[in-house]
């Protein structure tokens, strides 16, 4: 009976400590916070703008950089991920603390068409190494982060005279939890208007889809003033007192359209 009882406390504490173990390691777990990275894109008037994405590096703390894993590398067409849509790049685990840089590398396959003309995107010398975006955002522990990679297509390519086209990416990142967004609808849709907001020094935009609805994600909260300027000829529109909200989306009703004064 003794040696029965003393197998049995060995039972007993073996389970213990097989339990101690598994709430240890789900306090460990608890500790990480992931990051999930999506790629969309500010509108432009070309048929595809390709960009070459091969790795994304986030580093925390301003300290060493972690590899973000990625759902695939290689060429993805901006204006796929226009008014509102996106992709996810990848995500990855992070200890709790401050995110000080992102950086992305592209490979060698960026192209832009135009008029259903494929020409090669050169990127400038230099930036083998990748580009650096600072952005800063708190980490907690056990929560899941939004994080976007915004690619202004139409700022971003650059045409020269001898009809070759450059790469010189300009990318903003906003998180889901400290922006808000604007959106609308133009009548006629058919204006396609480019939508610029702006505050400050500050100007967001987009280009209206064939439907005439538009959006504008990763807005900081202010007072914006939105103008939106067709394509057809009609006459631009001008809205002001448009105010954005920290983590909600200010809707600007339909938007109509008059004809030009001749």
């Amino acid at each position: 009976m003794i040696r029965m009882g003393k197998k049995m406390r060995l039972v007993g504490f073996v389970i213990v400590m097989f339990m101690l173990s598994l709430v240890f390691f789900q306090c460990s777990e608890d500790k990480k916070a992931t990051v999930m990275l999506y790629l969309t894109d500010a509108p432009a008037v070309y048929d595809e703008v390709n960009v070459d994405i091969q790795q994304v590096f986030i580093k925390l703390n301003d300290s060493t950089e972690e590899e973000i894993s990625l759902e695939r590398t290689g060429v993805y067409n901006l204006l796929n991920f226009r008014d509102g849509l996106d992709t996810l790049l990848g995500s990855i685990e992070l200890p709790a603390g401050k995110i000080s840089q992102v950086r992305l590398v592209l490979g060698d396959s960026n192209s832009v068409v135009v008029d259903g003309e494929t020409h090669e995107l050169k990127v400038p010398s230099g930036s083998a190494s990748g580009l650096k975006l600072n952005f800063h955002q708190e980490l907690e522990e056990g929560l899941n982060f939004k994080l976007w990679l915004d690619f202004d297509a139409s700022r971003s390519v650059i045409a020269k005279g001898n009809g070759q086209y450059s790469l010189k990416p300009v990318i903003r990142m906003f998180g889901e939890a400290t922006t808000g967004a604007i959106k609308g609808t133009v009548s006629p849709a058919s204006a396609l208007p480019f939508v610029w907001a702006v505050i400050g020094t500050d100007t967001l935009g987009t280009i209206a889809n064939e439907e005439g609805l538009f959006l504008i994600k990763g807005v900081a909260e202010g007072t914006y003033s939105v103008t939106l300027q067709p394509q057809n000829g009609m006459d631009p529109v001008a809205l002001s007192n448009v105010t954005v909200t920290k983590g909600e989306t200010t809707n600007v009703g339909t938007v109509e359209f008059g004809v030009a004064a001749e």
